[in-house]
C-alpha cells in the first residue's frame, strides 16, 4: 500500500508540475498534498523496514487506519480542486485587449485530467 503512495504521488508532481499553474493556490493545495503524503507514507515505509515498528510501543492497526482515512480525505480534497481547476479549461483569459486564450491549452487540458484521475 505505502509503495503505491509513492508511485501515484511522483506521477501527481509530474503532472501538476509539468502544466502552467493557472490558479496556483489551487494546484499549489494538490502539490501540498501529494508532497506531504508521500513523504509520510516514506517514514511508515522505514519504520516497517527497519523494525522499528517492535520497538516503538504504537498501536500501529489504529496508526495505519489514521494515516490512510486522513490522507483520504485530503487526496479527495485535492482531487476536487485539480477537477476545478480542469473544468475551467473553456473560460477565456484576456492577456490585452486584443488577445484572448483559454487558461489551459489542449495539451495541459489532457495533463490536468490526468493528474485529477
Amino acid at each position: 500500500v505505502f509503495l503505491s503512495f509513492q508511485v501515484f504521488g511522483t506521477i501527481v508532481w509530474i503532472l501538476v508540475a509539468s502544466t502552467q499553474i493557472p490558479l496556483p493556490l489551487l494546484q499549489g493545495w494538490v502539490m501540498f498534498v501529494a508532497v506531504t503524503a508521500w513523504c509520510l507514507s516514506i517514514v511508515f515505509l522505514s519504520v516497517f523496514l527497519f523494525g522499528y515498528a517492535n520497538r516503538i510501543a504504537v498501536n500501529w492497526n489504529q496508526a495505519d487506519f489514521i494515516f490512510h482515512g486522513a490522507t483520504f480525505v485530503f487526496y479527495f480534497g485535492a482531487f476536487l480542486l485539480q477537477a476545478a481547476t480542469t473544468s475551467l479549461h473553456y473560460l477565456p483569459r484576456k492577456f490585452n485587449s486584443t488577445m484572448q486564450e483559454t487558461i489551459l491549452s489542449g495539451r495541459e487540458y489532457n495533463i490536468s485530467i490526468a493528474a485529477s484521475v
